[in-house]
């Protein structure tokens, strides 16, 4: 059926068009905003200006994600097509693991609204573009390392191992990997760490909401196994209501005994001295450090 012409919409009313183009978002057909702007209808001038305005925001967000995608762009250009972004989430809380993910993006992939997952406040929002990921990415993976690793490696090297193990569960081997302000050791594939990379690439953007999505989930059950910490609240985090309710109720299993609030709980001393770097924990063979 041929779209209706300028002429034929303009005998709508406002009300007719603001349902067509704004609640259902149907694609405006060409000269119909430069018509609304001069119907004499203030509500027709109206609908022009909602229409101008999402036009806008469309572009400035299709700016956004090219810009993202510029580390992936340089790659995809020289044919390492399997670019995996990695990031992990949770190296702060008090209890629970640490989640890694990682994701590989198709070619030119833009998904409205992927950032930092920390930028994206609403957690629904958060839920609703993993799911996106979820189905739409070439392949996507998360690792985690637990409470005891994090205990025995400390949270710097065991967020490099779940880091690892998120792209070992990937399935393939990427051509390139881009890293959230870090490198992976015994990482399988050349990698580069980005600092700020979650704010400056859309890939390791999805792997950082994979990750958050993922522990927050992982974070929520542990809430119904050990209630009254308020651990599906704070997922975990050093808030005061969490110190608050491991002075009061106690230490759990799931909570990390090489964090301070914990181990004073504890009545533990304090550890001292620098943390290792992760040289230190693995050793790396000449054609990895290559690699990075």
């Amino acid at each position: 059926m041929p779209a209706d012409s300028v002429e034929v919409l303009l005998q709508c009313s406002v009300t007719e068009l603001t349902g067509r183009f704004i609640t259902q978002a149907q694609s405006v057909p060409q000269g119909l905003l430069e018509a609304l702007e001069a119907d004499p209808r203030q509500g027709a001038q109206g609908l022009a200006r909602k229409l101008r305005s999402r036009q806008e925001k469309n572009r400035a967000e299709g700016q956004r994600l090219r810009h993202l995608l510029k580390f992936e762009t340089e790659l995809w250009e020289q044919g390492l097509l399997k670019v995996a972004g990695v990031d992990e989430a949770g190296m702060a809380p008090l209890a629970g693991p640490v989640v890694a993910a990682a994701a590989i993006l198709p070619r030119g992939y833009r998904l409205r609204g992927l950032d930092d997952s920390k930028k994206i406040l609403d957690p629904d929002k958060r839920e609703a573009l993993a799911e996106a990921l979820k189905r739409d990415v070439v392949a996507w993976a998360v690792g985690q390392a637990e409470v005891e690793e994090i205990d025995r490696l400390n949270i710097y090297h065991a967020g490099l191992l779940a880091m690892r193990r998120a792209v070992e569960g990937l399935g393939m081997t990427p051509d390139y990997v881009l890293v959230d302000a870090r490198t992976i050791p015994q990482c399988p594939s050349p990698q580069r760490g980005i600092i700020k990379g979650d704010s400056l690439s859309l890939s390791i953007a999805a792997a950082s909401v994979l990750a958050k999505t993922t522990r927050d989930r992982h974070m929520a059950e542990l809430d119904a196994r050990y209630p009254g910490y308020g651990l599906a609240a704070h997922k975990g985090y050093p808030t005061a209501q969490h110190v608050a309710a491991i002075q009061a109720k106690g230490v759990l299993p799931i909570h990390r005994r090489s964090f301070g609030p914990v181990r004073e709980a504890l009545g533990l001393e304090q550890p001292s001295g620098p943390v290792p770097m992760q040289a230190d924990l693995f050793a790396a063979t000449p054609d990895q450090v290559a690699k990075r």
